[in-house]
């Protein structure tokens, strides 16, 4: 046993490519893909999210800090009270607590997210497996509010 590591925290290292993904999850518009979940990094989470013109979640806040890094497309976001627009190689950190958004433009914009803590993964699985077609926003919100998400509309 490594005597630095930690004890919530796997010894082995995570090596995902293309081949290994899960299927993604649809949730609002978007296809978010599981690169890593909490329980497999003993913290942290990691998510490829896609999306057409459009697609993107409601303002909403949780209890998490949440950091993206764009890599195709634009991406407009809205972080309490600012907008700014992000275009590939911006990285945006959006402190826990705060309330936020985002709109993906074009044909496909892609970009990398991480969450300082776990839930998200479950969050997206629970969406994706409930809200299969027509979006509910009633819906969407108790979905959300079981994973400690507010979507403050």
């Amino acid at each position: 046993m490594n005597p630095t590591a930690h004890p919530n925290r796997p010894t082995h290292p995570i090596v995902a490519s293309p081949r290994d993904y899960a299927r993604p999850c649809a949730v609002v518009g978007e296809r978010i893909t599981v690169l890593a979940t909490g329980q497999d990094t003993g913290s942290y989470e990691i998510f490829l999210q896609e999306g057409a013109e459009g697609s993107g979640p409601p303002p909403h806040h949780h209890p998490w800090d949440e950091a993206f890094f764009v890599i195709d497309g634009e991406v407009s976001f809205g972080i309490g009270n600012e907008e700014c627009t992000a275009l590939p190689g911006t990285l945006v950190h959006v402190p826990a607590g705060t309330v936020h958004w985002f709109r993906l433009h074009g044909r496909l914009s892609r970009m990398v997210s991480i969450t300082s803590g776990a839930g998200a993964a479950r969050m997206f699985q629970e969406i994706d497996r409930e809200l299969a077609g027509a979006p509910d926003l009633e819906r969407l919100v108790s979905l959300a509010a079981r994973h400690r998400v507010e979507i403050a509309a």
